[in-house]
């Protein structure tokens, strides 16, 4: 009876501490996004599903830090993805001082987000900044603005100061999974006569499914959850412009003491992340295993 129980006893403690750091206060988030409460006050009102209703049909700024989630997850994705690829790719190659272009790549990636916040902030200075500088400096003056200021490009500049540091994470499974590849299929391919398109498409894309999948994984919820890097550069502005959904529950749950809303959003984020996220893991973990 003992052998039976003993495993369990190994696993109590990670156990006790999963349940009381993640799953209690998850639930007890979910709990308060059926109420309308102000996180003070002894009594809550029971509302039901309007704290949803609301945040899709009335709230005016909850469609726009959705849209701009689902931008940066797209952006993630296509970009930081491929970028990381690519140089992957290129670092895996038999480059003298590769292992120092690995460091130097991936050490964006252990910043906080706070210090390339206030680095890219002074890059994009309207007159001291970085790339106006370089703007006027090759004669495109009337190029130059306030980077952070315009709502048409804000969201823009911050995603590329998010890129700049998240593409070491990429950068770093990819090269473990091209490094698991043996060179046998390679030398086959060159030997039938396969070009390095066909070879790359063929052999090195299908043998890096099972890291595409943590990639794919870890990227989108990085995306979906980005929080520091915005909120130190616009902090949700100008205009709301560059709100995002976990920004937007700290405002309505810290600022403006809205506990029920703030929650019922970040059910939403969950929610869209399993939509998304579950059925495409399942699909390329069967595939695998086919």
């Amino acid at each position: 009876m003992f052998t039976k129980v003993k495993p369990w006893l190994y696993l109590l403690p990670a156990l006790i501490i999963y349940l009381t750091v993640i799953c209690f206060p998850s639930l007890y988030s979910l709990y308060l996004s059926f109420f309308e409460w102000n996180g003070v006050a002894p009594d809550r009102k029971f509302v039901g599903l309007d704290n949803y209703v609301y945040l899709f049909t009335k709230d005016t700024v909850f469609p726009t830090a959705l849209s701009n989630n689902l931008q940066w997850m797209l952006g993630s994705l296509v970009l930081m993805m491929g970028l990381g690829l690519a140089l992957a790719l290129m670092l895996n190659k038999r480059l003298k001082g590769r292992t120092w272009f690995r460091g130097i790549f991936y050490f964006p990636y252990v910043l906080s987000g706070i210090v390339v916040a206030m680095v890219w902030t002074w890059m994009y200075n309207p007159t001291q900044g970085f790339f106006n500088k370089v703007l006027e400096l090759v004669g495109l003056e009337s190029w130059t603005q306030a980077w952070l200021a315009e709502p048409k490009f804000a969201l823009y500049a911050v995603f590329l100061a998010a890129l700049w540091q998240g593409v070491g994470q990429p950068l770093v499974l990819f090269i473990a999974g091209l490094s698991s590849i043996p060179d046998d299929p390679y030398e086959a391919a060159f030997i039938d006569g396969a070009s390095k398109f066909q070879s790359f498409y063929y052999i090195t894309l299908p043998l890096l499914r099972e890291t595409f999948v943590i990639v794919v994984a870890t990227t989108m919820i990085g995306a979906m959850k980005v929080y520091d890097i915005v909120y130190a550069m616009t902090g949700g502005g100008p205009a709301e412009s560059t709100q995002v959904l976990s920004s937007l529950m700290y405002y309505q749950t810290f600022r403006y003491a809205n506990i029920g809303i703030g929650s019922a959003i970040s059910w939403v984020l969950v929610l869209i992340v399993m939509i998304v996220l579950i059925p495409y893991v399942y699909y390329t973990t069967k595939r695998s295993h086919v």
